[in-house]
């Protein structure tokens, strides 16, 4: 206590936390970190963003011209456009063969960051675990310490393709864990899992009944077989919520739209938050997906092949350099080794940008099991990975032991 002039005590000032708690437990984005280095740098070759290269195809953005041309322009339902959600029961019916009402089981988000943070709120109590892999997409972990969750991570590995094994997640389930996160084809080692490796965890999750978030954003970018889509799987819908959207495949990044299905009750949880949150998806936004799942079949196919061509370009590349690196079966990255330099992820990635001026991303932005990665995105043009690989086979011959 602090006294005053007539030496009576007062109370001292108060110290507390002007910024939540939980927040101190959430580094920055690794990704942001090496893109604000690179913004005051001439010259870069890219390898860093994670967005296609192509430009939104034409007709979607008519389809979003033509609306604001016709006024659309208040809010649309909280759940999402009626029309846009029954285009994508029957697109994810006609893919997948997993069926989700409309009305009841189909919520349009605004990208598929903002669907990953409503599942985890809505099925989350404080304390509850999740179980997610390593390496994953920077969001996951945080997302689920904002929930109130306790993510548990699962290393993953070359050796295993980078897919999440079952018996490590069986090892990991305790009275507490109440979901696992799902993110295949991967971000960022371009793993894919196969039919059986998903029924496998499945089982695990009916066994123990916990729910399932299947993060597909990538699931039209599989290049040597097909997708499994989790909740078409026997017995898997009623347990999961599936995530998507139009980023990937339609090349619209900026436009922010997402879907998450799944039971109706997750559903009318998750928009509840919604309501309050964000209210709905931009009605632009709404129409120019609306679009991409009518009349876009033809440019997918064909960026997803040129995505191929690339993909080949940059593995054999790597390799040629004296970086191992596993095939990506699906998204658009590459995940090789750089053990072969002696050096941490991060300091190649530093290294690199400032004596070749290439942006990749350490390995560590994703875990730690991302240590002696880097993330090279393929979404570039082949002139701009040909000339990446001279430079970084530059770098490699100086910095090899």
């Amino acid at each position: 206590m602090a006294s005053n002039k007539t030496g009576q005590s007062r109370p001292g000032k108060l110290e507390r936390n002007i910024v939540a708690q939980k927040l101190s437990l959430i580094p920055p984005s690794g990704i942001r970190k090496f893109f604000d280095l690179l913004s005051s740098m001439e010259g870069v070759i890219s390898l860093g963003v994670g967005e296609p290269d192509f430009i939104t195809p034409w007709n979607i953005c008519e389809a979003a011209i033509y609306s604001i041309e016709k006024g659309q322009t208040m809010y649309t339902s909280n759940q999402g456009m009626p029309e846009l959600r029954q285009e994508l029961s029957r697109h994810l019916e006609k893919l997948y063969g997993v069926h989700y009402n409309p009305a009841t089981e189909i919520l349009i988000t605004v990208g598929v960051s903002e669907g990953l943070d409503l599942a985890l709120r809505a099925v989350l109590d404080p304390g509850d675990e999740v179980i997610i892999p390593d390496p994953c997409y920077v969001a996951y972990s945080p997302v689920t310490v904002l929930a109130g969750g306790v993510p548990v991570l699962i290393p993953t590995s070359v050796e295993n393709g980078f897919r999440l094994p079952a018996p490590s997640v069986k090892a990991r389930i305790t009275p507490k864990t109440k979901a696992i996160i799902l993110g295949y084809p991967a971000n960022p080692t371009g793993a894919v899992m196969s039919r059986k490796e998903l029924s496998d965890i499945k089982e695990l999750a009916r066994l123990n009944n916990l729910t399932v978030i299947s993060d597909e954003v990538y699931a039209r970018l599989v290049y040597d077989g097909t997708h499994t889509c989790y909740p078409s799987l026997p017995g898997a819908k009623e347990h999961s919520v599936l995530l998507g959207g139009f980023s990937k495949a339609y090349a619209m990044t900026g436009w922010r739209i997402g879907y998450a299905a799944g039971p109706a009750e997750i559903i009318a949880a998750m928009t509840k938050i919604h309501q309050y949150t964000m209210l709905c998806a931009s009605t632009m936004g709404q129409q120019a997906a609306l679009e991409a799942l009518k009349g876009s079949e033809r440019d997918v196919k064909e960026m997803v092949a040129d995505y191929n061509r690339r993909r080949r370009v940059m593995v054999k590349g790597l390799c040629s350099i004296g970086l191992d690196c596993h095939e990506p079966e699906g998204a658009f990255y590459a995940f090789p080794s750089i053990k072969a330099t002696g050096l941490s992820s991060e300091e190649f990635a530093e290294e690199l940008l400032k004596e070749e001026k290439v942006a990749v991303v350490p390995g560590t932005a994703f875990g730690a099991c991302g240590e002696g990665h880097i993330r090279c995105c393929y979404a570039t043009s082949l002139e701009e990975i040909h000339e990446a690989i001279r430079r970084m086979g530059r770098f490699v011959g100086k910095h090899s032991k």
